[in-house]
Order: structure tokens, then sequence, then C-alpha cells
């Protein structure tokens, strides 16, 4: 009797062993969890391009396994509902909204599914988010829109560059670039200078909006609007052609071709989106308890070789009031 007793307690002890080993493997095994995020990008150009780079860098270096489902729309505002409900549908971890149109519909999509969003202008007026520090229940991110952006660049304008009448090309549909040309509106009224509006609805008609201010403005500002922004070498072309400078509202446009930018780079701020959704994902804060975040930097940037290109005579006395793009020559 005692070794029926022994041995029955033997198999339970391997038993309880086996059980462990089972229980420390299904452990590590969730360590290694693969996460998969649908990134919804409104259209792609080298801003909103840098933004998804900058996200995927920050959950890589967060040390997350992630399975990336990217989709375009295209410019197409129908596109990101789509896109947006076929992530609900396949039932992601997460939504990375890149611009305003992929955050709306994301939102309008879900209120379970975790988005984060970068690129968003206004994510207030878009009705995004309460307040930036009362974020939705299931939404947070970061804003493109610094409050002192805007008033360097047209400060620089018309203060240095002298514009008296400005030219601003932009899409009325997407809701963040009317509340930047309205802000441009009050900063030259406050100067003195004068905006004259050409409309576009698809990157196909910026070339003839650029085309109808030629006579009319001393330069060009292009807000961070998605739809000319993917165009935006047509807008160069009639700057450098009819030597009307163009003023850009980010960095990487600036690069391009532009005369100046006040701004920051768009990978970082999508860097910080991306340290945002590792922590949702790790389970360290909810979205509500992430408050929506401003750019990190700003600087005022010159490109040299597109201000003689557009027929302005470089000062030195601009590296005060930035600094010197240093690009090719």
């Amino acid at each position: 009797m005692k070794k029926i007793v022994k041995s029955v307690s033997l198999a339970l002890a391997g038993f309880l062993v086996l059980t462990g080993c089972s229980g420390e493997k299904a452990s590590n095994d969730g360590d290694k969890k693969q996460y998969k995020i649908g990134i919804s990008q409104f259209v792609e150009h080298p801003s909103l391009d840098a933004a998804t780079d900058g996200f995927k860098k920050a959950l890589e270096d967060a040390g997350l396994d992630v399975k990336y489902d990217f989709q375009n729309a295209q410019a197409d505002m129908n596109n990101t509902q789509t896109i947006a409900n076929n992530f609900v549908g396949d039932k992601v971890d997460l939504i990375f909204a890149n611009a305003t149109p992929s955050a709306v519909s994301a939102l309008n999509a879900t209120k379970d599914i975790p988005i984060v969003f970068t690129s968003v202008t206004d994510p207030v007026g878009a009705g995004l988010v309460e307040s930036f520090d009362k974020p939705g229940d299931n939404i947070t991110g970061t804003t493109d829109n610094h409050p002192d952006g805007t008033a360097r660049t047209i400060h620089f304008m018309t203060d240095q560059v002298g514009v008296k009448k400005i030219g601003v090309i932009y899409n009325a549909g997407e809701q963040n670039s009317g509340v930047q040309v309205d802000a441009v509106k009050e900063l030259a009224k406050g100067k003195g200078a004068e905006v004259v509006e050409a409309t576009v609805s698809t990157s196909a008609e910026v070339k003839q909006a650029a085309e109808s201010l030629i006579g009319r403005v001393d330069a060009f500002y292009i807000p961070t609007d998605n739809t000319v922004v993917s165009a935006l070498e047509s807008v160069i072309s009639v700057a450098n052609s009819k030597k009307i400078p163009l003023f850009v509202g980010e960095l990487d446009s600036m690069k391009r071709g532009a005369v100046a930018a006040s701004g920051f780079n768009y990978y970082d701020l999508g860097y910080q989106s991306g340290k945002m959704a590792a922590s949702i994902l790790k389970g360290e804060k909810k979205p509500s308890e992430i408050k929506v975040e401003l750019p990190d930097s700003l600087k005022l940037v010159i490109n040299k070789k597109a201000a003689r290109e557009q027929g302005l005579e470089v000062k030195e006395e601009w590296e005060q009031e930035g600094g010197f793009y240093e690009g090719e020559e």
C-alpha cells in the first residue's frame, strides 16, 4: 500500500513539474505576441511617408513584433471609410491614421479598437477629441499644427521678402486646410497683406490653380494640404518659370523646391505617435490617458537654391531668422 501511495505522489509531482514548464512556455510565447496594426494613410507624399516610417521605428525600438496592413486612400475621402471598415472587420489590434480624413473615418468605424493619429491639424475641430488634455476613449495622437509655425513663415514673407499679396492653394474639402487658411488670413491682415485663394478638389487641378494666380500675387503659400502637397511639383514649375517665390507649411515640401518653411520633421512626429501606440499595445496606458501632443521641435529653414530660382536675392541676415537648407546647391 505504501508503494502505491509513493508511486502516486511521484506521478503527481511529475505532473506538477510538467504543468509548471508548460505555464512558463506559454508566458514566454505571450511576451512574443505579434500585433496587427492597420495603417490608413490618406495619400502618399514625403511628409506623410516620413510620419509612417517614424511610427514604425518607434514600435521597433519598443521591441514589439508587429504585422502591418498598409492602405493608401489615394486622397479619396470615400476610400478612407472603406479602409477603416475593413480594419474593423479584420479585428486589428490598433489603427494608425495618418492625416485628418483617415482619422475621422477610423473613429466613425470603431469606438473600441485603439486609434492613434498623426498629421492632423485640428483634432478638436475635426471632432476627433474633446480637447488635447481629454482625448476620446479609444483615440489620441499628434497634431502637425504648431501654434507658432505658420506665424513665423508668414512674418518672414511679409517682413523679410516684402510680400503684400499671398496666393494660397488648397482643397476646401480638407478640414485641416480650411483651419490653416483662416490662420493665414488673420496673420496676413495683421501685416497689411492680402490673401488670394485658389481651391482644388483633386491633385490634377493643382497646376491650373497655380497658373490662375499668376499676376495676382507676390508669392505662393501652400499649407499642409495633402491634395496640393502630393502634386507640389506642379506649383514649383510655375513658381520657377514665373519667378513667384513659393513658401510652404512643412519642411519636407521645402526640400522639394520651396523658398522657406517653418516646421518640424514629420518622421519625428510619427515617432511620437508610435511611442503612444507602443504604450497602448503593452497595456501601460489607455488612449484616454494619453494627451494629444504637439511637435517636439520647430525651426525656420530657407532653401537658397530655390530662392534664387524663384527670383529672390538671398540675404545672409536671413540666417538669423532660422537656418539655411544644407541640401544640394
